[in-house]
């Protein structure tokens, strides 16, 4: 039997609703009658509908606490409308539809971290830090933000132990990435999240093989790969899409009537995640690993396209 999206989403309470910092909300999600929710690892995030829209939140509580999710949520000027409906209208006791949680952006095995967090990108790595400390390992943190007084999460990174620097922009300018990821002891893997310029400066700095980002917006890049016309051959409904060089595969789905979910449409948040049944995919992503776009399992159909001329999806 197949799994719909909507096979995999639950209706979640709104338990609590905390201030961290100048314009940060933690929102504290469960299910209403008790029940534990899915597992999730640290740098997994959930779909959130809010709004009329769906958008992705970094789950920043404890793992180990089954019995609830915790997302942050910053209240951006330029939002499309998420974080505004969630900082205005959101409350506790209302009920909010989520995704089960999903990870691309998973804590892998090593010897020792760095953690390099611009803004409201502390949210996956408080999980982060606080796993790091569970097992032991030796790992310590740059955290920049616009002020102290914005700076969400502060005193529970404090707690956990490991060497934390804290960069106020108002006080200090900007962090020294090249003095933080000069010099790294083997075995050392570094993670980031944050605003582009941050993480487009941190690329700069940091050995590739060692460097593991997640990303709020896609980055501009220049493609160069064949944007023309290929078959979609969609092997669940049945049916055969042409993709023309303007639309997309999402689009191709959508106008076709197929239910898709998506959000981003930037091939940033793994929404539209869809298995490879057969074919080679022209990855465009920002989200998969090399290793993932060599294995071709899958594709995010909003932005990637066809090297082989025709794809089998499990759409």
């Amino acid at each position: 039997m197949t799994t719909t999206t909507e096979d995999r989403r639950l209706e979640l309470l709104v338990r609590r609703m905390t201030w961290e910092a100048e314009g940060v909300l933690s929102v504290e999600l469960a299910h209403p009658d008790g029940k534990p929710l899915p597992a999730w690892t640290p740098g997994a995030h959930i779909d959130v509908h809010v709004g009329g829209q769906v958008r992705q939140y970094s789950l920043c509580g404890d793992p180990a606490a089954g019995g609830s999710y915790r997302i942050g949520v910053l209240d951006e000027p330029n939002s499309r409308g998420g974080s505004r409906h969630v900082h205005t209208k959101l409350r506790p006791g209302q009920t909010v539809t989520v995704s089960e949680p999903r990870n691309h952006f998973a804590l892998e095995e090593a010897a020792g971290y760095v953690f390099v967090a611009g803004g409201i990108g502390v949210t996956p790595i408080l999980a982060m830090a606080r796993e790091a400390a569970r097992r032991g390992a030796a790992w310590r943190m740059v955290y920049g933000g616009r002020s102290r007084a914005s700076m969400a999460f502060t005193d529970q990174l404090a707690a956990l132990g490991g060497d934390l620097t804290l960069v106020p922009q108002d006080e200090q300018g900007h962090i020294d990435l090249a003095g933080a990821l000069a010099e790294l002891p083997e075995g050392t893997l570094v993670y980031s999240c944050g605003p582009e310029p941050l993480l487009a400066a941190v690329e700069g700095v940091c050995p590739a093989e060692v460097l593991r980002l997640e990303r709020f917006a896609a980055p501009t890049v220049e493609r160069s790969g064949d944007d023309g016309e290929f078959e979609v051959e969609c092997r669940t409904s049945g049916l055969t899409l042409t993709v023309g060089p303007d639309t997309s595969i999402l689009e191709a789905a959508e106008q076709a009537g197929l239910n898709v979910e998506s959000s981003c449409r930037d091939g940033i948040c793994g929404s539209c995640e869809t298995r490879v049944l057969d074919g080679t995919p022209d990855h465009r992503d920002f989200l998969l690993s090399e290793a993932e776009h060599a294995a071709n399992a899958s594709m995010m159909i909003c932005v990637s396209r066809c090297t082989s001329g025709r794809l089998a999806l499990d759409l």
